[in-house]
């Protein structure tokens, strides 16, 4: 039997609260279940006068890809549904290309949602996908993080995801859309065994022939979302009461307690420090997150070590993370721009008119580090920077803006050679929070 809405209802309930007209976002690729969750989610929202925004993203990979996504428009103007295109844009990486797809794309859906206020975006995961993801994490050696599978619910900057039908099985949504007379795009990457996930999803029916079937394996990513759910609590009271986050986007955590924490609990800590630190949007393998927490439990440190795009120190009191300096391609800084930087900060521009002083000077204006040339620079205009209470190994890895002349604007520094009014804002803003709510379980 297809679901129907009152069982949407109930679904959606247990993922509140939401406003008294709650507007939604949902990601919708053209696929069967994103089709499905779309009208579901439409009925549910205009019962309580409120609305929904379908966001379709156009990776660029596929000649067709266009073409699917405006179809994807076509179908949903019929339903009375507003609908926008989103479009991956610039050169693609050759290899890691569905982990890089999937990076852009929930970055353009944020971004999206930021921009027209939405609170809530909506995912189609099902029951299959749930099932699939763990295989994939368990082939991985994933630790009970990632086994625990997909939230039902994950808290963003400026939004929730919300996976409303991690519980239900494919054919439902089908059933659903069969019923309703609505088609959907078969998407041919699903069938390309080049990608791991494709060649697990091709095992399932040998597995459940065995007795692994989707059903209980969907089942043990439950029972360990619990588990994982009661030490993301106690990790998050760690991070709230022993670490500390700075606006210039590095961390410290007192030494004491971190070494008193239980093992587990103090490595997810550490993992989620160097995730926010790094720039991240997932933690660095179980095991080297073990081998590095056990150096610092034994004392092995010297001139420090690195991890996931981090600098870890210890100091006399705390241990300190702060971002590792790579080599970078300078960010072009444009008028009316709003964009993230090093996967951790949010660069905003005030606009400029065509020709204007402003936009004549912003063709010149590139975001990079700080490095230690750029800090030469600065203390040799202004010596009293020297005094600055940063640590040493944080003030290189400030975002600085340049132009031909060297460094411009160091803004957490208060360093403005006269370009800051033109700047809104350059803010630390992590994709995930250090210490927010627990792993909700589906």
């Amino acid at each position: 039997m297809p679901m129907d809405i009152e069982k949407f209802s109930e679904r959606m309930g247990a993922l509140g609260p939401f406003e008294a007209q709650p507007r939604l976002g949902v990601a919708v690729s053209g696929g069967a279940d994103s089709m499905a969750l779309v009208l579901l989610a439409d009925a549910w929202a205009r019962a309580r006068g409120g609305a929904v925004l379908a966001l379709t993203v156009d990776h660029g990979l596929r000649a067709e890809a266009a073409m699917e996504a405006r179809q994807v428009g076509t179908w949903l103007r019929s339903h009375h549904i507003a609908h926008r295109i989103l479009r991956w844009e610039g050169a693609k990486p050759k290899t890691g290309i569905q982990a890089a797809a999937r990076d852009a794309r929930y970055a353009l859906l944020m971004e999206r949602c930021r921009k027209e206020g939405i609170l809530h975006l909506l995912l189609a995961h099902q029951r299959e996908d749930q099932a699939e993801t763990f295989l994939f994490r368990l082939a991985r050696g994933s630790g009970l993080e990632g086994l625990a599978g997909m939230a039902s619910i994950s808290e963003r900057t400026h939004l929730r995801l919300l996976r409303p039908l991690l519980d239900v099985p494919r054919a439902r949504l089908r059933k659903i859309l069969e019923t309703a007379d609505q088609p959907w795009i078969e998407d041919p990457s699903n069938e390309d065994r080049a990608f791991a996930r494709v060649r697990i999803r091709a095992v399932l029916p040998v597995l459940g022939r065995e007795g692994v079937t989707v059903e209980r394996l969907v089942e043990m990513t439950r029972q360990l979302a619990h588990s994982r759910a009661e030490l993301e609590g106690a990790t998050a009271a760690l991070l709230a009461e022993q670490a500390t986050l700075y606006p210039e986007g590095y961390a410290r955590i007192a030494k004491a307690a971190f070494l008193a924490a239980s093992p587990e609990c103090a490595r997810a800590a550490l993992g989620r420090l160097l995730r926010v630190v790094g720039g991240g949007v997932h933690v660095p393998r179980r095991a080297r997150i073990a081998r590095l927490a056990t150096a610092l439990a034994q004392g092995e440190f010297r001139s420090g070590r690195t991890l996931g795009g981090c600098r870890v120190l210890v100091e006399a009191e705390s241990v300190l993370i702060c971002r590792e300096m790579r080599k970078e391609v300078p960010q072009p800084v444009l008028p009316g721009a709003c964009f993230r930087w090093d996967g951790r900060f949010v660069v905003e521009t005030a606009p400029a008119k065509a020709g204007s002083p402003w936009a004549k000077q912003a063709k010149t204006w590139r975001l990079q580090r700080l490095g230690a040339q750029g800090w030469a620079e600065i203390v040799a205009v202004e010596p009293a920077l020297r005094q600055s209470r940063l640590p040493v190994a944080v003030r290189s890895t400030l975002p600085a803006i340049w132009d031909r002349r060297g460094v411009f604007l160091v803004p957490h520094l208060g360093y403005d050679r006269g370009g800051g009014k033109f700047l809104k804002r350059l803010d630390f803003e992590p994709f995930e929070p250090l210490a927010g709510a627990t792993f909700t379980v589906a």
